[in-house]
């Protein structure tokens, strides 16, 4: 509805209050619009996590226990709760495996050379089968070579782990334990030479595993492999080496 001008004149209060009003009501329309709600920033491409491949045996691949109780996947465990980000760990390992199976089975897996950590523990089945220690040496240094290069050619990425003394287990205990911790510290003396002319990290846990003589819990349930119990000391000693690696 318009009002004619005469009648504002002769009103000018109502004049006045119809052109407030106006005024207000065209501030009103002029209101600046709440912001858009804040969106949380995704990365497009987030850090890949670290990849870590075990090479080995039976010890390796955790015979006799849960995969979660194997000495890698512990290891992995570990640094994780440390803030790195590792995907689960990889295997080149099997029961019963020597050197010269290793080197087999790193060939057949035909592994991309780019893991971020390399760890390889291999020889006990070279002793258990009498196999000569100048074949080890060799074969040894095939497979250390072999896992060099599947941590990239990055020798401070590989970790060479010595082999434990099962004749300190009930199985062991039933042949002759004396001879076996003689001849698994003559493989374990040629890994380590091995080990130091390559510049590559070498974890000691043989002492170690001869606790078992007096702690049956660091035994698995088949009287011959090593328990969780006795991998998660292979593993804290392992993690502590990958952590001063990635530091």
């Amino acid at each position: 509805m318009s009002v004619p001008i005469s009648l504002l004149l002769k009103i000018p209060q109502l004049g006045l209050f119809i052109c407030l009003t106006s005024a207000l009501g065209s501030c009103k329309k002029t209101e600046t619009a709440p912001p858009p709600p804040l969106v949380r920033f995704i990365p497009t491409n987030p850090a890949a996590p670290l990849r870590y491949l075990a090479l080995g045996d039976s010890y390796t691949i955790g015979q006799s226990v849960p995969a979660e109780d194997r000495f890698p996947h512990q290891t992995v465990s570990r640094l994780k709760q440390s803030g790195r980000q590792f995907a689960e760990p990889e295997y080149i390992a099997t029961t019963g495996w020597t050197t010269a199976n290793l080197l087999s089975g790193i060939s057949a897996a035909n592994k991309p050379k780019n893991f971020d950590v390399v760890s390889l523990l291999i020889g006990v089945n070279n002793q258990y089968q009498g196999r000569d220690t100048a074949d080890y040496r060799v074969q040894f240094t095939q497979c250390l070579q072999e896992a060099i290069g599947l941590a990239g050619n990055r020798k401070e990425r590989v970790f060479v782990i010595s082999i434990p003394d099962y004749g300190v287990t009930p199985y062991g205990k039933t042949m002759n334990p004396e001879r076996i911790a003689k001849e698994i510290d003559a493989f374990n003396k040629i890994n380590n030479q091995i080990s130091a002319g390559f510049g590559i990290a070498y974890i000691e846990i043989t002492k170690g595993s001869r606790d078992a003589i007096n702690d049956i819990s660091l035994v698995a349930s088949d009287g011959l492999h090593p328990s969780g119990k006795e991998y998660l000391k292979w593993a804290e000693k392992l993690s502590a080496q990958i952590l001063n690696v990635l530091r």
